[in-house]
């Protein structure tokens, strides 16, 4: 089958061995030398470091022009591309078999690459997820690969627990959190990149529901540990996240579930908005920290938004749509075991924070 990708990712297969470590930053400057110097730090020896600023205006582009020498790479680009425009510049930029993104208000341990590289032996294995626990509660579980949904939405395994050990055998995952993942070069080779129309939020989940599509597996890695400052660039109770992860949401199930899992969804969505509605009255979990730190109001509005622009993006995501099932390497029997697999409850979605 014809690969639908740029040039340049068909002329650079990647070199053997070399791993592409891509931090993309935006107004970083509190959190971004913890996060290089651990890069610097990494057992592995073959690395290949990229750096790409989204336009930052908080003094974070000059630091990383004066720290960034010849250990980085630096791309500078003129406007915030999102996440996924980013992660995508630092990609096409880059020349290894493997790619890996870590989130520059995240510090990863000395053998982090070199753990993910191991776990990525097996030849079907297009994907790796860390073990990301919290920056300041370090025994606290932000993600252990993901969960999904019936609707689309998906949250980190195990998120808020406290780590006993119950999350550290390696196995097969769904897909891992770009805050510290690693890509198999082959593989994006195989699908095509970040969706750029997602910008933030859920990109992770639309790349890794497509390679399940094309048959790739991911591994879950426990002894890669990462340590994150969770949702620093917008805040853990954003508004404009609420309205990224709702509407992109809408946009994975539309582009990438089987048909009789899509009809589905929004009745899954109205028991999902049920256990949210629970949890603000009960002032828990995320819907009910936006409606606490700005208001019931600002909530609906982030919705409504939500759904007004992934209404008018609606003509792309169903031209991908056909791409995906035209392309599939998987039946969509098999693409729903998965959905049953991974699944996460509407109520635990709704309460954990």
């Amino acid at each position: 089958m014809q690969s639908h990708l740029p040039d340049i990712l068909k002329t650079t297969p990647g070199e053997p061995g070399l791993v592409s470590v891509i931090v993309v930053n935006w107004n970083g400057i509190d959190y971004l030398p913890e996060c290089v110097d651990s890069l610097e730090q990494q057992s592995y020896g073959r690395l290949e470091l990229l750096a790409v600023d989204n336009g930052s205006t908080d003094g974070s582009l000059a630091w990383l022009r004066a720290n960034c020498g010849g250990k980085w790479r630096l791309l500078e680009l003129p406007e915030n591309l999102g996440f996924a425009g980013g992660v995508n510049a630092g990609i096409r930029a880059s020349q290894g078999e493997f790619v890996a993104l870590l989130n520059n208000d995240a510090v990863a341990d000395r053998d982090w690459i070199a753990r993910l590289v191991e776990g990525m032996s097996f030849a079907e294995a297009g994907m790796a997820a860390s073990k990301i626990c919290f920056y300041e509660r370090r025994q606290v579980i932000d993600k252990a690969a993901h969960l999904l949904y019936p609707d689309g939405l998906n949250r980190g395994r195990g998120a808020g627990e406290t780590d006993r050990g119950q999350f550290d055998g390696e196995e097969e995952a769904l897909f891992p959190d770009g805050c510290a993942a690693l890509y198999r070069r082959r593989m994006l080779d195989d699908i095509g990149l970040f969706d750029e129309q997602f910008f933030a939020y859920g990109d992770d989940a639309d790349l890794g529901l497509r390679a399940h599509w094309r048959g790739w597996k991911c591994r879950y890695v426990p002894a890669a540990r990462v340590y994150h400052r969770h949702s620093q660039s917008l805040g853990k109770y954003s508004p404009q996240k609420a309205f990224l992860v709702e509407r992109n949401r809408f946009w994975v199930a539309v582009k990438l579930f089987p048909l009789p899992a899509l009809l589905l969804s929004p009745w899954f969505t109205l028991v999902r908005f049920f256990w949210h509605a629970a949890s603000i009255a009960r002032r828990r979990g995320l819907a009910g920290g936006v409606a606490r730190e700005h208001s019931p109001g600002g909530l609906l509005r982030a919705l409504v938004r939500a759904y007004l622009s992934g209404a008018r993006g609606l003509g792309s995501i169903l031209r991908k749509r056909r791409e995906v099932f035209l392309h599939r390497r998987i039946t969509s029997r098999e693409f729903r075991s998965l959905m049953r697999k991974y699944r996460i409850s509407a109520k635990e979605l709704a309460f954990r924070d």
